[in-house]
């Protein structure tokens, strides 16, 4: 078995020496360096390490600059940045250099033997999937079949993974190669976009690409839990700490040990819980409530929102500190607007889909049907799409959907509120039985799910719930 290495850079004597008794009795060997001209010369003689652990000051210089050149020149391995405790903003920084990870001084080893283990378990997915590369042919490659992806790449579990993120527009390529680069990190991502766009897909998605991958994917809708449970969901809670605490619970962190805590619609998160969000972030720790001791966490956490966040930063309505926390890279998620080539793509695979779930033989589109399509402003993007597919499938006499099963054109289709106001009404009364008529329509779209139908609405689950009981909707 081939000796795996680990270069650790740092001026400190003791803490070199920490972390090669740490690293050794995990089975690496381990190269020191005091400065980054030592570290320069040990990446010229070995470009194989495992690992690299760097300290941000040296000597002779800077570690992101040792950052920088790692990627830059051996983009295999994987780095981690030793920092100052409380220094959040050097951590940070070194993510956006592409760091893999950092761990603060002083060294805490459970925290350091978790980051090696996912950084090994990183650099033995690769030689895995470099192993079982298939050789390029020099045959003429087979026509792809209409309505199927094709990704290039040759790593057949990466692309039938990313399969998933359906489309061959320039936008949507870019998206998938952004994953598989963030997939190799465990810096922090937002990911933003428009309601519908495929936020908790790409979340997924970078999540069964990386090292965690055989790890739990916690995913939990911010704005679904209500304010006074909201801790006890994330921390979890001992038994007796509160009236109805009657067994111990687990949070939604210790759920996600090992793996990824995805925080859909993270703008919906009160004040009171940003700031103790940041601590554990900052901590990598949890309290449950009643709790003594802290528990250590080792997840990575990747967040997305509809509303773009800085504007809520600059009205106070979300912590600055906790946006670039979270926004350490920002993966933007195209609109169907901003990828409109893939509109045929997206409706043949999902009437595909329609036609597997209803039993039912697959529906074509005509030309008509198509070019409707292209043309049709989504508010709701690919889920909007979903819904026409569906209603068009339930009013579609034939083989084939033409532009009026789509209901898109001429008089307004059940989804869409007329724009006349009776004479009898006041303009008051108007918009309210407009927004009745809209949250009606949601529920029934979502198959009377609320968390759904405030996902598709744009809104958050408490203001869902609110407008439901103001209009007696039940």
């Amino acid at each position: 078995m081939t000796e795996m290495r680990a270069l650790v850079v740092d001026d400190e004597p003791d803490l070199r020496e920490l972390l090669d008794i740490t690293l050794s009795r995990m089975g690496l060997e381990v190269d020191a360096a005091e400065d980054l001209a030592a570290a320069r010369r040990c990446l010229s003689n070995r470009a194989d390490y495992a690992l690299c652990l760097t300290d941000m000051r040296l000597p002779d210089g800077n570690g992101l600059t040792l950052i920088k050149e790692i990627n830059r020149d051996h983009e295999q391995i994987p780095v981690a940045m030793i920092t100052a405790y409380g220094k959040v903003e050097d951590a940070v920084t070194a993510l956006k250099y592409g760091a893999f990870d950092f761990v603060s001084k002083p060294v805490d080893l459970e925290v350091l033997r978790n980051l090696v283990r996912t950084a090994l378990k990183l650099r033995q997915d690769d030689a895995e999937k470099s192993a079982t590369r298939v050789p390029p042919s020099t045959e003429k490659p087979a026509s792809k079949p209409v309505g199927k992806e094709h990704v290039d790449g040759g790593e057949g579990e990466k692309s039938l993974l990313l399969q998933r993120l359906i489309g061959q527009s320039d936008a949507i390529k870019r998206v998938r190669q952004t994953i598989v680069k963030l997939a190799r990190s465990q810096a922090p991502v937002l990911i933003s976009g428009d309601s519908g766009t495929g936020k908790e897909l790409a979340a997924r998605l970078i999540h069964d690409l990386g090292p965690r991958a055989e790890e739990p994917f916690v995913a939990v809708n911010c704005g679904a839990i209500p304010s006074e449970l909201m801790e006890s969901e994330f921390f979890g809670h001992i038994k007796g700490s509160f009236t109805g605490a009657d067994a111990d619970k687990e949070g939604l962190f210790q759920a996600a040990q090992g793996g990824t805590l995805f925080l859909d619609e993270v703008a919906d998160l009160p004040l009171v819980m940003q700031v103790k969000l940041l601590r554990v972030i900052q901590e990598k720790t949890v309290r449950p409530i009643g709790g003594r001791q802290e528990i250590k966490i080792d997840v990575r956490i990747l967040s997305a929102s509809h509303k773009p966040l800085k504007p809520l930063v600059e009205d106070g309505s979300f912590r600055n500190d906790l946006y670039y926390r979270l926004n350490v890279i920002e993966l933007h998620m195209p609109s169907l607007a901003e990828r409109r080539s893939d509109i045929p793509i997206l409706a043949r695979h999902f009437l595909n889909n329609i036609a597997e779930q209803w039993g039912e033989p697959p529906r074509t589109l005509n030309d008509s049907a198509i070019d409707l399509l292209r043309a049709h402003n989504y508010s709701g993007n690919v889920r909007e799409l979903v819904n026409i597919l569906q209603r068009a499938v339930t009013l579609c006499e034939d083989d084939a959907i033409s532009r009026e099963d789509l209901s898109l054109e001429g008089e307004p289709s059940d989804n869409t509120p007329s724009i006349g106001r009776p004479d009898d009404l006041s303009l008051d009364d108007y918009i309210e039985d407009v927004e009745k008529q809209i949250l009606e329509k949601a529920l029934q779209e979502a198959g009377f799910n609320k968390t759904e139908a405030a996902r598709q609405l744009g809104i958050t689950f408490r203001s869902l719930r609110y407008k439901l009981k103001k209009y007696g909707i039940d």
